[in-house]
């Protein structure tokens, strides 16, 4: 594990500035991120609530941790007070579930919009018309418990650039549509989170601020 360092530091030398990375730290144990966080890495992404919570108690207090895997709803309650961001609200019951329990505790959220353009059925997420549709509704100015800061979305799982690009910018467009409607004149809308190991240089190319990168820090996981 020690080119972890090495890793952090070639792929900030590729990011535009502005972009944040996020270090996708899921199944990956302590002494890796601990690595990583002595590179002066800060942000970490995990998807399952159970390693989260056992990570957060077992890492430093200034480590930010963002929640980039599909939440079950009773899965809420666990992470609420610990989690910095929540990338993957990808249902009107999840958005509202998640506002319901940061009020609840005091907190203020901050959620990304989850997309679903990619190919694959697989992946979920509101499309680019069900997110304009949840827009018009105004239930954006109904939430007191999270703060929306933009959208998360992934390409398809293709060697094919043109459709990588593609999606890239539908996610893009799907973002600019909401910072000129209901986000109009908000400066914290400002986050467009999408580019992965294989891809992030063809997002931050199409309006990327921010990109969840494990296997190329971390590398496959041996553990």
């Amino acid at each position: 594990m020690g080119n972890i360092a090495d890793s952090i530091k070639a792929i900030r030398s590729t990011l535009t500035e502005g972009v944040e990375l996020v270090a996708v730290s899921k199944f990956h144990p302590a002494e890796a991120i601990m690595e990583a966080y002595g590179a002066g890495q800060r942000v970490f992404g995990e998807s399952r609530a159970t390693e989260l919570r056992d990570k957060v108690r077992a890492l430093p207090a200034d480590i930010a941790w963002h929640f980039i895997g599909h939440l079950q709803t009773n899965k809420v309650r666990m992470i609420a007070p610990i989690v910095s961001m929540i990338h993957s609200i990808d249902s009107e019951r999840l958005l509202t579930t998640v506002d319901t329990e940061a009020r609840r505790i005091g907190r203020s959220i901050d959620i990304l919009l989850q997309l679903h353009v990619a190919q694959e059925d697989t992946k979920t997420g509101f499309s680019p018309e069900e997110l304009d549709t949840l827009a018009a509704s105004g239930i954006f100015g109904t939430l007191g418990g999270v703060r929306v800061r933009g959208v998360m979305g992934m390409a398809s799982n293709t060697d094919d650039k043109d459709r990588i690009t593609a999606d890239f910018r539908a996610i893009r467009a799907s973002f600019d549509r909401l910072a000129a409607g209901p986000f109009a004149g908000r400066q914290t809308f400002d986050t467009v989170s999408m580019g992965m190991s294989h891809d992030y240089q063809i997002a931050i190319a199409h309006g990327a601020t921010m990109v969840r990168i494990g296997t190329t820090i971390f590398g496959d996981r041996e553990y």
